[in-house]
């Protein structure tokens, strides 16, 4: 990817956007260290404040990866649960009905 003539605004929007998907860190990582040697070029704080900034970008996303899995696996769980709640209170009806 060649990133050196864009804006670095643009180049970051970018980053920010290849990081949403976990499939694509690979990428935006490389695409970020693009971004800051340019920066790290002019403004060497500004590219560790940056690269600081990065990784927290990156472990929030991870992060809220993580969590919404495990919200899916309760909610699997629940709705099983539920399934098998309604399939006792069935069972035990007809098991009534035929006393």
């Amino acid at each position: 990817m060649a990133y050196s003539s864009e804006n670095p605004i643009v180049q970051l929007k970018k980053c920010l956007t290849l990081v949403q998907d976990v499939s694509t860190h690979t990428e935006a990582n490389r695409a970020f260290e693009q971004l800051c040697g340019i920066i790290d070029a002019e403004n060497p704080m500004a590219a560790q404040l940056l690269e600081m900034l990065w990784e927290e970008a990156i472990m929030a996303r991870r992060s809220a990866l993580f969590w919404q899995q495990m919200s899916d696996v309760e909610k699997d769980m629940a709705n099983r649960m539920m399934d098998n709640m309604t399939q006792m209170r069935q069972n035990y009806l007809r098991l009534m009905q035929e006393m």
